[in-house]
């Protein structure tokens, strides 16, 4: 048996604690190419995001799942309020330099962003609107990230828990994850187009199903990139202008990391937000890549719009300021 197929993550990193897949600086390098142009993202995905957030109202957005910033970035380009969590460092060091390069546009000045982890989100050091935010977002199946380590999804819940105490009354949470009723069911991960990562780089991704007692536990994703050696060198030196056009060199590097994914089913999910959100849960509306589940056959994404119920705000757990 291959144990490389099994390695939850690129070799070197610890795995105590919450893992932190992005710990050797792999994937953090190369994500914002795998990523590809964000004008390519513009028609459905930030279109719809920005729509659904502004149809319920939101402005003071907080993204659990900042990364690099690209959505935080998108939401602060489009006017709203932004504060941005993530529990790598690594990621969250190209998030900064963006802030710093953008530092004299109003909206960058203001941009909180902060590491924070899902399980202990209400005491992450940033300062928390008196009732709520409007909204929260994970998006880019993140929320996968967080293993199940004994069956009983405790994390899982604990963290949706979090998410909703977070949201104000009427609040909104957009959260997501791959098909993987799909890719358990076949293997693969659905053709077509990727409405998040739009990269003319991507060689390509392997994928892998581990079970356990019959059961599927964990899905692996070797993403393999040839990327023009001139533009790996911008990215890595924190070039926030380079673009993904790669025009200048022919010479093309070849850019491998590992990412794993607990695969949460469709139906398995929204049982779990609604058993997290308890009598908060209000609704939770299902796209598949951002339109109607009629209009996507097999959809790359399943995206939830959930709401909080409205009523008295949830008492709040340890708030800290920013001085």
């Amino acid at each position: 048996m291959n144990d490389g197929v099994y390695r939850t993550r690129s070799l070197g990193v610890g795995a105590t604690g919450l893992p932190d897949q992005y710990a050797d600086g792999k994937a953090a390098t190369v994500w914002n190419i795998y990523v590809g142009s964000t004008r390519a993202r513009t028609k459905l995905y930030k279109e719809s995001v920005c729509e659904f957030l502004r149809s319920h109202g939101c402005h003071n957005v907080l993204d659990v799942a900042c990364g690099t910033g690209v959505d935080s970035i998108m939401l602060l380009e489009e006017g709203f309020q932004v504060t941005s969590i993530d529990a790598s460092d690594k990621m969250l060091k190209y998030a900064q330099k963006t802030r710093w390069a953008r530092r004299r546009e109003e909206a960058f000045d203001k941009w909180v962003i902060e590491e924070g982890n899902w399980l202990t989100l209400l005491e992450a050091e940033v300062e928390f609107p008196k009732d709520g935010f409007d909204a929260v977002v994970c998006l880019g199946n993140s929320f996968a990230h967080l293993p199940d380590f004994d069956g009983s999804h405790s994390q899982q819940k604990l963290a949706l828990r979090n998410f909703c105490d977070a949201l104000k009354p009427g609040g909104i949470l957009l959260i997501d994850h791959r098909n993987y009723d799909a890719i358990i069911d076949t293997g693969l991960a659905p053709a077509g187009a990727n409405i998040y990562y739009t990269s003319p780089f991507v060689d390509n991704i392997k994928t892998s199903v581990l079970r356990v007692d019959g059961q599927p536990s964990m899905v692996t994703l070797d993403y393999n990139l040839l990327v023009p050696s001139n533009l790996l060198k911008r990215k890595r030196f924190g070039d926030t202008s380079a673009t993904n056009s790669g025009d200048e060199d022919d010479t093309k590097v070849a850019s491998h990391f590992r990412l794993s994914y607990y695969p949460h089913r469709l139906e398995s999910f929204k049982s779990l937000i609604a058993e997290s959100f308890g009598h908060e849960f209000a609704s939770n509306k299902v796209l598949g890549d951002f339109q109607e589940m009629s209009d996507a056959a097999t959809p790359a994404y399943y995206v939830h719009v959930v709401q909080k119920s409205e009523g008295k705000a949830t008492p709040k757990a340890k708030r800290v300021k920013i001085a």
